[in-house]
């Protein structure tokens, strides 16, 4: 039998302990199961997950839940970062557990079981230090953190001041919406596209925003502006954004329509 740790919310323990591991939704694209790793000698690298998993939160703080698998299931095994790639392996439990345990630096890597964990083929349920582990990649501590809208964590503790601290060119922080607002009157009416196009960027950063300062480039004449106009205010809380993309929805313009109906698909 294959023994793994599956590292999950203390809240979680007393559910596991009746019903097992629940599979996750967030699977390898349309399937569900249960990320876990072998139990090695090495207690810190059978508990990598800890810290980066910590960022997200866990009532409780977390748990490892140890986990006995058929040595013969097939479970995919890989590096974390090719699971985007889709180049992980479909192999035994078994030989998932050699292969990790024979490689001179397991970390990242991962094991992930596409069914559901059932109840008897939980061995223990035991809490585990927090400190254990790399956060955001391996070998990231000592390097400069990206601030780029792909790697930052949003709300997570210290972003803001680390994006202050160290601002990306193209994804911010973004500038007050004071200044935003200047830039939009300095470009005229009814505007340099460029410039317009520039505020709508650091525009679409921002959770909410005047909306009514906004709503008169829907009528500007260049078709780039107003596709903008619409990835800007998609995500926003303001009232009347359905309004002014149901307005955008009959534009004249193919790419303006089709920024409305990907927006509207992904609500």
């Amino acid at each position: 039998m294959a023994m793994f740790v599956h590292v999950t919310s203390a809240a979680n323990a007393p559910r596991i302990r009746r019903s097992g591991i629940w599979a996750a939704s967030h699977g390898q694209g349309d399937v569900r199961g249960v990320y876990c790793f072998p139990v090695l000698p090495s207690y810190t690298l059978t508990h990598q997950w800890l810290r980066e998993l910590a960022r997200f939160g866990g009532r409780g703080g977390l748990v490892a839940v140890h986990v006995r698998l058929d040595d013969d299931e097939d479970v995919l095994v890989g590096h974390y970062a090719d699971q985007a790639r889709h180049t992980q392996s479909t192999v035994p439990a078994a030989e998932a557990v050699r292969r990790i345990a024979a490689l001179d630096d397991p970390r990242g890597w991962e094991v992930f079981v596409p069914r559901a964990i059932r109840p008897r083929e939980v061995h223990r349920i035991r809490t585990a230090p927090q400190v254990a582990g790399w956060r955001y990649r391996p070998d990231a501590h000592g390097t400069r953190p990206c601030t780029c809208f792909g790697c930052r964590v949003r709300g997570g503790y210290g972003a803001r001041r680390l994006r202050e601290r160290l601002p990306h060119p193209l994804d911010g922080p973004p500038p007050p919406v004071r200044v935003l607002l200047a830039g939009l009157a300095a470009a005229g009416d009814p505007g340099d596209p460029a410039a317009l196009r520039e505020a709508l960027h650091w525009f679409g950063m921002r959770r909410k925003g005047p909306l009514d300062r906004l709503t008169r480039l829907a009528a500007h004449p260049d078709p780039g502006v107003r596709e903008d106009l619409v990835w800007a205010v998609a995500g926003w809380s303001t009232p009347g954004v359905g309004e002014l993309l149901d307005a955008l929805a009959d534009d004249v313009h193919a790419e303006v329509r089709e920024a409305v109906e990907a927006v509207r698909e992904s609500e």
